[in-house]
């Protein structure tokens, strides 16, 4: 995935203007307007410290929530907050291509950074278009003139298809940065000559896509498959348990009632491959309830895996070479339903394998555990690496590949 596309290793920073495309969208505390969370700051810190070293002019495009969400709001914080991370000042410009910005850009010295304005206050960026389309906006004109290359590190965007995601590639030599090389680099290890046994851990509640990628990576020789979450009920409603009303009707709310029967379909090719929760444990009233499968349905919502499930997911995750993890196995933000996800997390810790997760509360339970070191990479998209996985192509890397 790597070898046909442009690294930070093959240009000369030295002197030259910079383009970086980062996600540092995060979550806020809206009373106070505080960053409550640096994850995804510390995660560019290489490409950052890397360019700044090298003697650069860094010019940072990031976004911070979406039009009419109560966090879509300046990035003045987040400039202050990278600055800390990096140690390295990081000046705000609040605006994105005026004139303002483009004469603070052409007048930047050496291993200065600049951090312009919410990408999307400029309303082209939240349209998905063709890359070919995107490379004619005005920020991407505007930007192109005045800088020398773009770097896209934002991995956790490469889905979408937006201006400052795939435009820059098409007018200026364009290469991945050190967080995006390592994502794609991970997501390479997984999916060519693995170290055996492969297990994906698959949860959360979007199934579709990783049904997909169950799908592909038993083609491919995927030896285990370890379901939870809604991922987990919609499996157990294909081999023919009825799950409860509860727990239909959410499927049903997600529209993802015809996963049902995609499901269905891999349990008839791939049975002994894919492993289902044995008990559940059930939300009593917010007690925890667990029974075994066979004693469904009941009423009440499935909120997580069993003690017995989780101690059957321990014992393959031992024995695995290579794990790939996505999605909460349970309702992991309430106490007590969080068993599940927190078992397995530290089970994957623990083992030898290289292990890979993604998903935000897969990656808050590492972090509240305090045992994300002990995982080989925690995936700054979930979303965009469970979508590799399941075979789609995504727009940012697909846009890097024509540099």
């Amino acid at each position: 995935m790597l070898t046909d596309m442009k690294t930070m290793d093959d240009f000369d920073f030295s002197g030259k203007t910079v383009l970086v495309r980062i996600d540092i969208n995060t979550p806020i505390d809206l009373k106070r307007g505080e960053l409550l969370d640096d994850r995804r700051f510390r995660s560019h810190r290489n490409t950052l410290t890397e360019l700044v070293e090298k003697g650069a002019k860094i010019v940072i495009l990031a976004h911070q929530g979406r039009p009419g969400d109560s966090d879509f709001t300046t990035m003045e914080k987040h400039a202050e907050r990278l600055g800390e991370i990096i140690n390295h000042p990081v000046e705000y410009v609040d605006s994105i291509f005026s004139s303002y910005a483009l004469k603070k850009i052409e007048d930047m010295e050496n291993s200065s950074i600049l951090l312009l304005e919410n990408v999307r206050f400029y309303s082209e960026e939240v349209l998905e278009r063709p890359s070919d389309a995107q490379a004619k906006t005005f920020l991407v004109q505007k930007l192109s003139k005045v800088v020398d290359y773009y770097i896209d590190d934002a991995f956790a965007t490469a889905h979408r298809s937006q201006p400052s995601i795939v435009g820059f590639p098409l007018v200026i030599p364009s290469l991945a940065g050190r967080l995006m090389e390592k994502e794609l680099g991970s997501i390479d290890r997984i999916t060519k000559n693995p170290k055996k046994p492969l297990a994906f851990v698959l949860g959360g509640t979007k199934a579709d896509d990783s049904l997909r990628a169950s799908r592909l990576a038993l083609e491919n020789g995927m030896d285990y498959i370890l379901t939870g979450g809604v991922v987990g009920n919609i499996f157990l409603a294909a081999k023919g348990y009825r799950i409860g009303d509860p727990n239909i009707e959410f499927i049903r709310g997600k529209k993802m009632v015809e996963q049902i029967d995609v499901a269905k379909e891999l349990l008839d090719k791939y049975v002994d491959k894919i492993v289902l929760p044995v008990d559940v444990a059930l939300d009593n009233h917010g007690e925890r309830t667990e029974i075994p499968v066979s004693e469904l349905p009941q009423n009440l919502r499935i909120s997580d895996i069993g003690h017995q499930t989780v101690e059957n997911f321990k014992r393959i995750i031992a024995k695995c070479g290579t794990l790939y993890a996505k999605g909460a196995l349970g309702i992991f933000e309430e106490k007590n339903f969080a068993y599940g996800t927190e078992e397995v997390v530290k089970a994957i810790a623990a083992s030898k394998a290289f292990s890979v997760i993604g998903g935000g509360h897969l990656v808050a339970s590492a972090r509240k555990l305090d045992i994300e070191d002990k995982i080989t990479h925690i995936s700054s998209g979930g979303g965009a690496s469970i979508s590799l996985l399941a075979g789609y192509k995504l727009p940012a890397v697909e846009a890097l590949r024509q540099r």
